[in-house]
């Protein structure tokens, strides 16, 4: 009976363990994509972020937004390792694809991804360029605005999912 007690309570230590363990290994994007690397992108000091980290009804989420000092550049980071109810992310990029329409395959990140462009035109101040990144089960949307040039902001997205990728 004692012997008993004591591999249920070795059983249980070693789950609480685990369950921590995997709770501190998640990715956290503020602190792989720092302040400062948002501002060495952006090319401008940025302001201090608010980033939010949560287990959701989709799975684990993993979000900070950087804006610059002065108005006009952004870096939105966005990261999903979904739960078991959640969209597969393969799946999730065809439907991005699909409700975007004119989204663009990007080869040298992650599995599969997507960019997709607007603004500059139309009443909007600057462009913006959204990449989606599959990477195994996570999810990456990355969001860069203020860049009149596409490919410039594709590479600055690049770095960025890259840099993620890396921690996964």
């Amino acid at each position: 009976m004692a012997l008993r007690r004591i591999t249920g309570l070795l059983f249980l230590c070693v789950s609480l363990t685990s369950l921590v363990v995997s709770a501190d290994n998640r990715p956290d994007v503020a602190k792989i994509v720092t302040k400062s690397d948002a501002a060495d992108i952006l090319g401008d000091a940025v302001r201090d972020p608010s980033p939010r980290n949560g287990e959701g009804a989709d799975g684990y989420y993993s979000k900070c937004n950087y804006y610059t000092m002065r108005r006009g550049k952004s870096l939105v980071i966005r990261l999903q390792l979904p739960g078991p109810n959640a969209i597969a992310p393969d799946k999730e990029l065809q439907l991005v694809a699909q409700a975007n329409g004119s989204t663009e395959s990007v080869s040298g990140v992650g599995d599969a991804a997507q960019m997709f462009t607007a603004g500059g035109e139309g009443g909007f101040a600057s462009r913006v360029l959204m990449l989606y990144v599959v990477k195994r089960n996570a999810f990456l949307t990355i969001g860069v605005s203020g860049f009149a040039n596409d490919a410039v902001a594709l590479e600055k997205a690049k770095t960025v999912a890259q840099k993620l990728v890396d921690h996964l």
